[in-house]
Formats: structure tokens, sequence, C-alpha cells
């Protein structure tokens, strides 16, 4: 096969006129035989890395407005992929390492990739599969690189308006039509150019990538480039707190790979973690950065330094920093102490009005115990709820805390939550909105979380709660009737993540990149006679979500899930199917908030169910470009559920139907028309349909914010 190339490729290269769509098909052919990825079982390298924003690219300017800089160890294998040590980091102007920023993809490692990323822009590979489908190809000419003869082929996309693409000249081999440097140019929302050279190792017959040089600089758009999740920005950016301190409209990212090493070496600690900063990397002496440094330091780079510590101080850069990224994760942060913006404001139909305050302590109070709390009033039911509790550390590499809490609160009828997924954090819970069906709880909780891997999350909980009625309710065991009753409880959870990518400092593990599929199970056994509880049962549950993300920029979401119980289970512990349609006569009475993966059509306390398995669809259309500030999404929506339920007579006092049959609806909803609301409607069809046409229909408002 690799003669037959070769003469193929020889054929192709005398021709005065070269037909570079073959020459390219080659290329695209060869390439998991050119990528280092593909060839080589294990490799490792070091790399030096520059990265500056700067408001002006002249000399005469004194200082940056970012500088950071780090060393680190490349180590790839065939099972695990990229891991990178950091072995060194160094940040100008702040006391405490950001390492938020060390998670950025500035751009991805190989012009092989079926996808390369610059700055969270996705782009065609131009030698992935889809190459020939994405790209024109022109051939320039004949070169030399490395004094071994190639081609010189520019490339350009076909559909720029609808897919973007890069734009450059890529220098391939003669013989093996592998990548020997390659020039990029983008001028579109993202200016861009890239430089990127390659090393020969001729023992193996493969290039590696020596140098690369980055420099993007903000288009005509109003889309901000940012370091820090967007908290120091190159560009104009509105409503930034940081902006009038950090700010540049340039940023140059310089690379330099060396000590290529293709044994297999050491065997790796950690080897699911993408990213790990090792102890000290903060601390590292100036030989050390000079024996790695390919050139040294510019005068304004070393100014950069007292310029930066400066900024940082006299703007109080750190704090808001730390402020802003607990935001973004629901907390606001006021010394040692995190509000939950979960707690302040929330409604629904059976406490009407719910205003809450609480939140927990934070590692300013103490790195190895924490204390939380939570108190809530609804103003309707006229109630007050509240939950208390602390845990301690027990090993901070697997995030394992040890806690116990005790809650009285209410909770909604036939909702199974998974412990893995309880932070999911959200300003504005849109079901939430319509719920009319809780119970009354009083729960002491001891909690175990333990994180087994960077992508296995679990968490087990040992629960005694005792259960209230907020409407009429009986539960009928022979000749016993329960309508309070106790329920004591063991849980356990799991979640896996086994496309997302993690990173380790002394900070702790954070996700970086969030891939899927994304998969959780539970199980949770109710135990009697064990402080007094009066039930036993059996409950478990999993899900499994994917998401394709397609570089037009329509997206499609796959949701699965199923849920069993076997035993004594109340109708408190059943499961429904997140149904989202408030029992009103109309369509316009039902107007309402949609829910998320909630079905909009059906009723609440329309079904409940001990056996459930649901489907959910989504397609998402490329945003319309209606104008810089008028994108709206349309989002086409299909949904699926089946259950059965036994025993249905042992449920008193309440009506409601099994969902045996099949229950079908599918709809749209148009997003973020304005201020982030939208609408959606939604139809009711198959073994369900109701008699009356508008009964089958939901029509409601739906609201996207993003932070």
């Amino acid at each position: 096969m690799f003669l037959l190339f070769l003469m193929q490729n020889a054929a192709i290269a005398q021709q005065k006129s070269i037909d570079v769509d073959s020459l390219m098909q080659l290329a695209i052919n060869r390439a998991d035989q050119n990528n280092p990825q593909k060839v080589l079982d294990h490799f490792s390298y070091t790399t030096y890395e520059k990265t500056i924003i700067t408001d002006s690219l002249e000399r005469e300017n004194n200082a940056h407005s970012f500088f950071t800089e780090k060393v680190s160890k490349n180590n790839f294998n065939t099972y695990h992929g990229f891991k990178e040590e950091v072995l060194a980091f160094n940040m100008a102007g702040f006391k405490e390492p950001r390492y938020e920023v060390l998670g950025i993809t500035l751009q991805s490692r190989s012009f092989y990739d079926e996808d390369f990323v610059i700055f969270n822009y996705r782009y065609a590979g131009p030698l992935s599969s889809r190459g020939l489908k994405n790209y024109d190809y022109k051939f320039i000419g004949d070169t030399t690189v490395l004094d071994r003869k190639g081609y010189a082929v520019a490339f350009s996309p076909k559909r720029p308006k609808t897919i973007p693409g890069l734009e450059g000249i890529l220098y391939l081999d003669a013989q093996s039509l592998a990548i020997q440097k390659v020039h990029i140019a983008i001028n579109d929302e993202l200016v861009a150019r890239i430089e990127q050279h390659y090393e020969f190792l001729p023992d193996v017959g493969v290039y590696m990538p020596r140098t690369s040089k980055l420099y993007i600089e903000k288009g005509e758009t109003s889309k901000r480039l940012s370091l820090f999740r967007g908290k120091v920005s190159v560009g104009t950016i509105q409503n930034n707190p940081v902006k009038e301190a950090i700010e540049g409209r340039y940023l140059l990212l310089t690379s330099y790979n060396a000590n290529f090493n293709l044994s297999e070496g050491e065997k790796l600690e950690h080897p699911n973690l993408a990213i790990e900063v090792m102890e000290g990397a903060d601390q590292k002496s100036e030989d050390f950065w000079t024996r790695y440094r390919n050139q040294a330091l510019t005068e304004r780079d070393l100014n950069s330094f007292d310029y930066l510590n400066n900024i940082v101080k006299t703007e109080n850069i750190e704090r808001r920093l730390a402020v802003i990224n607990n935001f973004g994760i629901g907390y606001y942060t006021v010394d040692f102490f995190d509000f939950d913006l979960t707690y302040p404001l929330k409604y629904n139909n059976y406490e009407g009005l719910r205003l809450g305050l609480g939140g927990v302590t934070n590692a300013d109070f103490s790195k190895d115990f924490r204390i939380e709390g939570y108190t809530a009033y609804g103003f309707k039911d006229k109630v007050l709820k509240y939950g208390f509790g602390g845990g301690v550390l027990l090993n901070e590499s697997h995030g394992a805390w040890l806690s116990l809490s005790y809650s009285d609160d209410l909770q909604e009828t036939g909702s199974f939550n998974y412990l893995t997924d309880r932070r999911v954090y959200s300003l504005f819970e849109p079901r939430l909105v319509n719920i009319t069906q809780f119970f009354d709880y009083k729960t002491f909780r001891l909690n175990q979380e333990y994180q087994i891997t960077p992508k296995i999350l679990s968490e087990f909980q040992f629960a005694k709660t005792n259960v209230l009625q907020t409407e009429a309710y009986r539960f009928v065991l022979g000749d016993e009737s329960y309508s309070e009753y106790d329920i004591t409880e063991a849980t356990f959870g799991v979640r896996w993540s086994p496309s997302s990518k993690f990173m380790r400092s002394e900070k702790g593990t954070v996700e970086i990149y969030d891939g899927y599929p994304k998969v959780t199970a539970q199980i949770s056994k109710g135990i009697s006679g064990l402080f007094n509880g009066d039930f036993d049962f059996t409950r478990v549950g999993a899900k499994f979500y994917y998401q394709v993300e397609r570089l037009n920029k329509s997206t499609t979401e796959f949701l699965i899930e199923g849920k069993m119980a076997f035993g004594d289970v109340p109708l408190t512990h059943l499961f429904h199917a997140y149904p989202n349609a408030p029992t009103k006569q109309t369509i316009m009475q039902r107007f309402s908030v949609a829910g998320v993966n909630s079905f909009e059509t059906m009723y609440f306390g329309e079904f409940f169910s001990d056996k459930l398995a649901t489907l959910q669809v989504k397609h998402r259309l490329r945003p319309f470009n209606l104008g810089e500030k008028f994108k709206p999404e349309m989002v086409f929506i299909s949904r699926y559920a089946i259950g059965d339920i036994s025993n249905i007579d042992r449920h008193q006092d309440v009506t409601f139907g099994k969902l045996n049959k099949g229950f079908m609806e599918s709809g749209f909803e148009i997003n973020k028309i304005l201020f982030g609301f939208g609408t959606s409607l939604t139809y009711r069809y198959g073994a369900y349909h109701l008699p009356s046409f508008a009964d089958n229909i939901a029509f409601k408002f739906t609201f996207n914010l993003q932070l």
C-alpha cells in the first residue's frame, strides 16, 4: 500500500498542472500515518509558553496589560491521550496564581484534529476527514522545508458565512504529505494569525511541532475575547468590573517545544487529568526560567511586573475576580462566607413568593471544615423553612467531605433528585413556578462526597426523614393507613463524564472542558425498623445525556432516563415525568414559563409511576443573524415517556393515571427574542391525546439567561 501511495504521489508531482483536490485527498488519507498521536504509542516534550495582552504592538509602550509564562511537560500515550504537567507558572501582578488561565485552550495542539480551536472558536481541521467538504484548495508551488522537498497548498473555507473555516497555507512533505509548516490568517469576528514550524524526527519519520506563534486581535464584533472566564479581556467589554484595570486589544502567544522523548519513560501519576499544576510551580527561581526561555524577557515584559503589581493592588483585582468567579457558580462572596444565590427569590403555586437567605463558609474561614445554613419564608403558606449543617474535609485531592445536616422544608411529590447533580446553578428555575404538589419533610442527613477519579464523582447519603402531607393523601398497606410516616434511606450516586477534561492544582480539581456523554446513576434503599423507618423499598435511576455540536453552530441534544422502584413505595417517593402544564381550562390560562427538560403538555398530578422511561431530543438551529444584538434561536423538541405502576389502589384520596400507553409531545421554541425571553409551542398527540384540541396545546414563554 505504501509503495502504491508513493507511485500515485510521484505521478501527481510530475504533472505540470497538479490536481490539488487529488493531492489533498491523498494527504487526508495519509493523515493518520503522519499524525504523531496516531503513529506513536507514547512521547513527551517540554514547552515554554509566554502570553501577553497589550494595548499596542509599538515599542514605546512601557508595559503590557497582562503577562504570564509557564513551563510544561506534555506527556502522551494512546490510552489516556495528553496530560500536561505544569512545572512552572509565572503571572505578573497576582499574589495568588490564577490557575483558571491554564484551562483555556488558546489553540489546539494539532492541525490533524477534526476540529481546530482558536480561543474557543471551532474550525474544521484542514486535514480532517471533512477537509474537502469544507475547504477550497489551491496549489501554490514546490517548496523546500528542513532540506526536504514539499508542496505549498493554500486553503480557504467554502462557505465562510455558514461554516467558519481557517484560511492559510499548508506546507506538505513531498514524500509523505505530512505537515512541515503552517501559516494561518483569519479576518472575521476573530482576527488571528498563526505560524507553526515543525521538526523532523528521522528515526520515526514524523514531524513534531517545534514553535508556534499566535496573534489575536478583536475583530468587528462586540463579542469579547477573554481570559479569567471573561474577567480579564482583550477588546471592549461592557459591564465588566475589571475592564478599566486590565484590558488590551491584542493577545500574543508564543510557545517553544524541546526535549522530545519517544521512549515510554516513567509511569504517569493521575493520567486521567488533562492538566496538573505541580507543587511549587509558582515559586521557581530565575535560573530555572533561564534554562527554558527561548530568549530573554524584553524590557516591556520586565516592566509589566511592577506595573501590574500596582494595578492589581490599587484596583483590588484579586478580590473582584474571586467575587465574580464565585458568582458564576452561584455564590456571592463576603469575606469568609459565600451567599448562595439560589435562595433569595423563588415562586411556586403552593408557597407563593418565597424569600430566603443562605450559604456556606469558604476557605478564608477554614480549609478543613465548613458551616452552612439557610432560611426561607413562603408568603402564601406562611411557613418558615430552614436548614443547617457542617462538614469536615477528609481528603483534599479527592474532594472528600463528610457532612451532617438537618432541614425542615418542602419537596415536590414524585421527584427523584440525583445527589451528584445537586449543585446545578440557576438564578431562575422555570418549572418551579407551576408546581402545586409538595410534601413537608424534616430530615437528618449524613453525606460522604468523594471524587473517585477526576471523571467519576460519587456521593453516599444516609437520611432519616419524617414526611407530612400538604394535601389529602393516605398510603394503605394491609390494615395500616399512613398519611404521616418515617423514611430511613441509604443512597449512593455516581456521575461519570468520560469526555470531560479536568485540571488539578492546589485549589482543587476543576472541569476545564465540558465533554459528552454524561452518565448519572443512583440507587437508594428504604429500610423499615431502622430508626423507626416504616417502609422497605428500593429505588434506582439512571440518565444519559449527549450533545452533538456542529461547526455551523447547530446542536442536537439527547436525554434518556430510566427509573424503577420496588417494595412499599408511597406516592411521595414514586416518579413523575416532570410535568409542567397547570390544571387550568384555556390555553392562555395555562400560559406560563416553559421548563428545560419538562413535558409541557402533561398536567401536574396526571401520572405517577414506579417504572418510568423518558426520551427527549432537541435540535437547535444555528442562530438567526438579524443584527449584532438580535440573534434568536429556534429549537425543535420531541419528548416520549412510558411507565407503569403496581398496586395503584394503595394510594388513597388522590387520583392519577398510568403511563403504560406511551406519552408523546412535540413542538418548538424560539429563544432569545428579547432580553433572554422567547416563546414555545408544544402539541400533545398519541395514546394520551385529549378530546379537546385546545387541551393538547401548551403555549408558554421561555427564558435563557447566560452569565
